[in-house]
């Protein structure tokens, strides 16, 4: 094994990791070097041609400039609401069903990610859950954090099954679509009993790192109610994966959860009688109250939510026109530099785009719209170009990487050769494995369904070398996607964007580093024990 090829794969891993996470550095300022010293590696140890660099970087930025329309987006739609006074009334509408925050987290923070993953996914998530949860009394940080933890079980069948139908299909051509719908199958079974987990660490982790007055005590108090959430999630969630397969698993079974939470809520089943707050409650002033208030009803505070999932859901839905029309509309541009990269980009189809149309259907109804507008729109500009920056350099970065296939040394992709070498020397624990190929892939790419496209295939040789079952190892894949979406820094970058936390993208990832670990090694054991009787 040649020592120096396996710096230069694991370099991008490595370099955001000490940046970011042990040195804490902005990632405005990490990431530019993560990328030169991705280039340089790429070019004289991996033997890239500065061609092949150049227009991996180019496609990199078109990239990142459409996850930047969706952070534009988000932060458009948060800055009009945060204006008008909606947050106020969003913030009374929760407190209504509980002051608890504690049960707060497991209605917006928990489910509603769930929601919002099953019908958009593409950072959507964090970027809208997390300024509800500040509205709500949440500390910034926290919100980022546990939101991030969150967008991680309902990966799986995200965006209307996309990590299934688009990620495992398409890497492993040639595999029956009955197959694949068992290997999705089986993840949710998996999930059965460490998605139920999630809510219950988040809650521990909003109590004790995220509280005025520090305890695990008040997490575990809420602890049983967070369970039987994780539950209201994950049964649905496998009953329709099961029966009804890969599309509306997510979507499906946070709806249920939403409504099955209620309930508990409301019977006072397994409520703490303490209601707990991380802080004091931000009291509203007289002039709040009078004057922005009686100006707005709840239906209108909400109504932005309910226009941008009803305008997400139905762009999504392959059985309607609308998806088809959204997709027609496409910019490319090909063969860059003369390589054989291209970039494509769907601009009507972009979440940034539906989050802007939202503003502009709202508009109309609200005072002072043209100084609403041009309020909320310097805000939002003036708050994006840090992660402008990162995002510049995270992605091309990211691109680099996966590109580095088309060598002069014959060497293959990064990822394939660090993929290669552990199925080398782990293939006899491959279960326990598996999960970090699958959480590798998300963190660098920053999706599920590209981690689950770019190792797909390897794992099904480590399955077959090491005699698993394949469906279980294509689980595990799946589920290590999932924890990988907790720590990748395309979306880290991006909630932190949102909610003015620019340059605190090492402490966020510092957080989510564990609970993803955690997921990780859950899914193992339970592969193992199942293992125990498949064989």
């Amino acid at each position: 094994m040649d020592y120096w090829l396996l710096v230069c794969a694991l370099f991008p891993v490595l370099s955001v990791f000490l940046f970011l996470v042990i040195l804490r550095w902005p990632a405005r300022k990490a990431m530019p070097l993560c990328l030169l010293g991705t280039a340089v590696l790429s070019a004289t140890l991996w033997a890239v041609p500065a061609l092949h660099i150049a227009a991996s970087v180019a496609e990199g930025l078109v990239i990142a400039a459409t996850v930047l329309w969706v952070v534009f987006g988000a932060l458009l739609l948060l800055n009009l609401l945060e204006n008008n006074g909606s947050f106020l009334l969003i913030r009374r509408g929760f407190a209504s069903i509980s002051s608890d925050q504690r049960i707060q987290l497991l209605f917006v923070g928990w489910l509603l990610v769930a929601f919002l993953e099953g019908a958009a996914g593409f950072g959507t998530p964090a970027a809208i859950a997390a300024p509800l949860l500040i509205a709500l009394g949440f500390k910034p940080l926290a919100a980022v954090v546990l939101t991030l933890i969150a967008d991680s079980v309902p990966v799986s069948f995200g965006a209307i099954g996309t990590p299934v139908l688009v990620g495992l299909t398409n890497g492993l051509p040639g595999v029956s679509p009955e197959f694949i719908q068992q290997s999705a199958v089986m993840a949710a079974s998996i999930d059965l009993f460490c998605a139920s987990l999630i809510p219950v660490l988040m809650c521990l982790l909003l109590c004790r790192y995220f509280s005025d007055s520090p305890s695990w005590r008040s997490g575990l108090a809420i602890a049983p109610l967070a369970f039987l959430s994780g539950l209201c999630y994950s049964l649905p969630a496998f009953l329709v994966a099961r029966y009804l397969g890969p599309e509306f698993p997510s979507l499906l079974g946070a709806l249920s959860g939403l409504m099955l939470l209620s309930l508990l809520v409301r019977f006072g089943i397994a409520v703490p009688a303490v209601v707990w707050r991380c802080q004091p409650e931000a009291q509203e002033t007289a002039t709040e109250n009078s004057a922005t208030l009686s100006k707005l009803s709840v239906f209108k505070a909400w109504s932005a939510y309910v226009l941008l999932a009803t305008l997400l859901i139905l762009s999504r839905l392959e059985f309607l026109p609308f998806k088809a029309m959204l997709q027609a509309v496409e910019l490319q541009w090909a063969d860059i530099f003369g390589s054989t990269l291209s970039a494509t980009v769907q601009p009507l189809y972009l979440p940034g785009t539906l989050f802007v149309l939202t503003v502009l259907v709202l508009l109309p109804w609200q005072t002072e719209r043209r100084q609403l507008l041009y309020k909320a729109t310097t805000e939002s500009l003036s708050r994006i170009w840090p992660a402008a920056i990162t995002l510049a350099s995270a992605v091309p970065m990211v691109r680099l990487f996966l590109h580095s296939d088309l060598n002069s040394a014959e060497l293959p992709a990064m990822p394939m050769y660090l993929a290669a070498i552990a199925s080398e020397h782990l293939a006899d624990i491959w279960l326990w494995c598996a999960p970090w190929v699958g959480a590798l892939g998300s963190f660098i790419a920053g999706s599920a369904t590209f981690s689950n496209l770019m190792f797909a295939s390897m794992q099904q040789q480590l399955a077959t070398d090491s005699e698993l079952p394949l469906q279980l190892v294509l689980a595990l894949q799946m589920l290590g996607a999932n924890a990988g979406n907790m720590l990748c820094v395309v979306n880290v970058v991006a909630a932190a964007s949102v909610v003015r936390l620019t340059g605190q993208e090492g402490e966020i990832m510092r957080f989510t580093l564990i609970p993803m670990a955690l997921y990780c090694l859950l899914a193992s054991s339970v592969a193992v024990m199942i293992s125990g009787f498949i064989t």
